[in-house]
């Protein structure tokens, strides 16, 4: 990578880190159904990648945050996007695209242990 992670613009940490989450979340939810069709793998997984189901998670995450953690965060909770889904309360949706950019963050920060820990909190906790 030309740019170290905390150089991107939070929206683009966000845009890696919804794909690198959705990668994790996919990996999970096949791991514990292996047996269930595309389709129901398809709405499981959604669960847990929604805008308020990322914001549960963070809710737990937040106070573990190491201090460049908060900041990618907070960049990404605090970015201005163009678009709001329809499906999606504003508060939960910045606190999810915060979540989008943390983890971006590291996974271009290249601290992988440290990215495997935080998504693993944010998939255990999505539904409280």
């Amino acid at each position: 990578m030309s740019k170290q992670a905390n150089q991107y613009a939070p929206l683009v940490l966000a845009y890696m880190g919804d794909a690198v989450y959705e990668i994790y979340v996919r990996g999970r939810v096949l791991e514990e159904h292996p047996d269930m069709p595309a389709y129901k793998l398809h709405r499981l997984a959604v669960g847990f990648v929604k805008a308020r189901a990322q914001r549960a998670g963070m809710k737990f995450i937040e106070p573990l945050l190491e201090e460049d953690e908060l900041a990618a965060y907070k960049r990404g909770r605090n970015a201005k996007s163009a678009t709001v889904p329809k499906n999606a309360d504003l508060m939960d949706y910045r606190r999810a695209t915060g979540f989008e950019a943390l983890v971006g963050y590291l996974h271009l920060a290249g601290r992988e242990d440290r990215l495997a820990e935080i998504m693993k909190y944010a998939y255990e906790h999505a539904h409280d």
